[in-house]
């Protein structure tokens, strides 16, 4: 039986891989809906190739030049607007299986509505977690959704547990191994980071992502957000959690069991191959990676994270202690100081430093519901908007 498939955020980097993996596998895989925030050409493109019934733009006048330009090319696709929207082809009854691909906070709402309907949900806006993680849990145990992480390390982490995994302890684990690749400016001498530019930030040595997942990974606040993500996707605790600094990027993460034996998870950097598994799970299909070279993989290096160079993983790691609303206070204050330094309104060193004096300025509380998450996002942004300077 085909999948119908609704892709939050098909023009990112994740909606595109995801829909060259659905488009080797027509047999399996039928597009029910496809949205983006504001780029209504390359929406316009994904709707004549791909042919869904609704496309949704997040932007009310890009949709309505999207449904412009469908009319006009003889397209049959329906044009929904905003979060409504969104909302709309995220819980619609006929559709399967829901990628959940949109960055940032934005994700959140459609997100949680796939999970309330008992979607297969493909996780790939690790926001969603990070700002309301128990209530999310909550959601998919108590809706029956089913819920893959498609993060290349979650989803490592994800194939090398038990098939009936019911927590670390009974798992017999004794530590998951969650590894980053430093980015661009491992090795820059951290006298240096200050003058780093947002072209530099964005050159990744091994993945080719969105600009602002890219300077996450050059923070590494990336990794942070993904340490609070999977204490909530694998029910650990941060202490149970190590960070480890793999600059080659083909082992993805890594379990480690009490008898010392540790599974691995490896492959090319490629985010057709985490997209492919959890869009067949529990089965295998072709994702277009080519095999790993292991001659050409020739080493493979580990090393520990410096705080001092990406202090941002200092933050996460206390966040994720803290818990309550502390974890949605961190990302929204990163939020707000990357797009920031990506304006030109702050260095790549003020990103932590914003952050921090947020997390500091914040009074801790229970995130007892979304309307209290929702409310320390906004308080938060704030906060981070008045210590920056004016556009």
């Amino acid at each position: 039986m085909k999948q119908n498939l609704t892709i939050l955020g098909s023009t990112g980097s994740i909606g595109v891989s995801t829909l060259d993996v659905v488009a080797r596998h027509p047999e399996r895989f039928t597009v029910f809906a496809l949205t983006a925030n504001t780029q209504a050409e390359a929406l316009l493109q994904q709707c004549l190739l791909h042919k869904p019934r609704y496309a949704v733009m997040r932007d009310e006048a890009a949709a309505e030049h999207l449904a412009r330009d469908l009319r006009s090319a003889g397209s049959e696709t329906q044009v929904l607007a905003g979060e409504a929207g969104l909302v709309q082809v995220a819980e619609a009854a006929e559709v399967q299986t829901v990628m959940a691909a949109i960055v940032g906070s934005a994700g959140l709402s459609p997100t949680l509505a796939a999970v309330t309907a008992g979607k297969k949900v493909l996780l790939a806006n690790k926001e969603s977690l990070v700002m309301a993680g128990g209530l999310f849990m909550q959601a998919v145990k108590d809706s029956g959704a089913v819920l893959l992480p498609i993060d290349s390390e979650h989803n490592a982490i994800f194939q090398c547990l038990p098939v009936d995994y019911r927590g670390i302890e009974d798992a017999g684990i004794r530590r998951i191994l969650l590894t980053g690749s430093g980015g661009p400016f491992r090795e820059t001498p951290i006298a240096d980071l200050a003058s780093m530019t947002p072209d530099q930030a964005c050159a990744h040595p091994n993945w080719s992502m969105g600009r602002k997942i890219s300077v996450d990974s050059a923070t590494m606040m990336n990794k942070g957000l993904e340490f609070v993500e999977a204490c909530w996707l694998f029910d650990a605790r941060p202490e149970q959690i190590e960070i480890v600094v793999h600059p080659q990027s083909v082992i993805h993460s890594m379990v480690e069991y009490n008898d010392g034996s540790v599974l691995a998870q490896m492959g090319n950097p490629d985010m057709r191959t985490p997209i492919a598994h959890a869009l067949a799970w529990p089965d295998r299909i072709d994702s277009g990676v080519a095999s790993l070279d292991f001659m050409v993989t020739s080493r493979l290096d580990f090393e520990a994270p410096s705080f001092e160079r990406f202090p941002g993983l200092r933050l996460s790691i206390e966040a994720a202690k803290a818990e309550g609303i502390m974890p949605a206070v961190l990302n929204a204050a990163n939020e707000v100081a990357v797009a920031a330094f990506l304006e030109g309104r702050a260095g790549f060193t003020d990103i932590p430093v914003i952050i921090e004096k947020v997390l500091g300025q914040t009074r801790q509380r229970d995130a007892k519901d979304l309307s209290v998450v929702i409310e320390a996002d906004a308080q938060a942004r704030e906060m981070a908007e008045s210590l920056l300077v004016p556009a």
